[in-house]
């Protein structure tokens, strides 16, 4: 009986170990992926989130606990997106903004 219930507690501190490795990268990623976008209106602020979301999605592709975990792979992928969509928002923006100087 006690072997079974080490093994059970061995099991779960294994889960829980895994939770507590899981990278919070690709979730900020979307979060200044999503923020570049959201204030592209704002001269220079959705370009810097977009490069921040850029840069903290490709940080995240290149870790091992991304790499392992298909979903936090495919986030950190739309944060990259997101962050090259806000870049992208924010340059042609600018453009109009630039004209009036």
């Amino acid at each position: 009986m006690t072997a079974a219930v080490s093994r059970l507690r061995s099991s779960v501190d294994r889960n829980e170990k895994r939770k507590q490795q899981r990278s919070r990268l690709p979730a900020v990623s979307i979060a200044f992926g999503t923020l570049s976008v959201a204030s592209f209106w704002v001269p220079g602020l959705g370009f810097l989130l977009g490069v921040a979301a850029v840069v903290c999605g490709a940080i995240a592709t290149s870790r091992s606990a991304v790499i392992d975990d298909e979903a936090a792979s495919l986030r950190a992928l739309l944060g990259v997106v997101a962050g090259a969509a806000g870049i992208t928002v924010s340059a042609i923006a600018l453009f109009p903004m630039l004209a009036d100087l």
